[in-house]
């Protein structure tokens, strides 16, 4: 790809990115993203991304490896750490993604994800559901053994990690703030209680109804 055509996919992702925060991500058709990035035509776009989704990929990729990398090394730690400790798993979590709140593209991203994860089918955490290799996997893995057995089936690490990106769209949305650091740490400590919540005894009456009635 020469610099003409590396020029125009990234003005097509900058523009993607900024329109899909402000109007949804399928609030705003493909033609106006590309008018508004300068390009000549749709062509354009499909030539580098191939559709909506392909387009949204590269969107989120922009900020991936940099979330990856932080959440990684906040695993490392705690793992070389106190074990069970729910607060640095749950900062672990939350605080790659709040580092984005320091700059308009990272807002853009959050206001994104906010959306995404909110939807009634999630188009994004399938695959890193199913890849070792990703941050949210091994996050997964470690939260695993400090969940009630009857909470890990009710979802819990979905309902934390979804939770914080909603917080973190509603930041992001509201910004930029001059200072996000009270933010992070109070969205840290109610992530570390959605994990710890004891469930009453009704919810464990109730979801040992359902797994009867699941039962063949």
């Amino acid at each position: 790809m020469g610099t003409a055509g590396r020029e125009t996919r990234e003005r097509l992702i900058e523009t993607a990115e900024r329109l899909f925060a402000a109007e949804g991500v399928y609030g705003v058709s493909l033609r106006e993203i590309v008018r508004a990035s300068g390009a000549r035509n749709v062509t354009a776009l499909q030539y580098h991304f191939g559709d909506r989704h392909g387009l949204l990929r590269a969107v989120l990729e922009r900020h991936r490896a940099e979330v990856e990398s932080a959440r990684h090394a906040l695993l490392d730690a705690y793992e070389a750490g106190e074990p069970d400790d729910v607060r640095a798993l749950s900062a672990a979590l939350v605080r790659p993604l709040a580092a984005k709140l320091a700059y308009p593209s990272g807002r853009a991203y959050l206001r994104i994800l906010g959306e995404l994860v909110n939807r009634p089918e999630p188009l994004i955490g399938r695959a890193s559901v199913s890849d070792p290799a990703d941050s949210t996997y091994r996050w997964r893995a470690l939260t695993a053994p400090l969940l009630e057995e009857d909470a890990a089936r009710l979802h819990r690490r979905f309902v934390a990690v979804r939770f914080t990106m909603i917080e973190l769209a509603r930041r992001a949305q509201s910004g930029p703030h001059a200072d996000d650091r009270l933010f992070t740490s109070h969205l840290i400590d109610l992530v570390a209680a959605v994990l710890l919540a004891p469930l009453s005894a009704e919810t464990h009456r109730l979801a040992a109804e359902r797994d009867r009635e699941r039962t063949p």
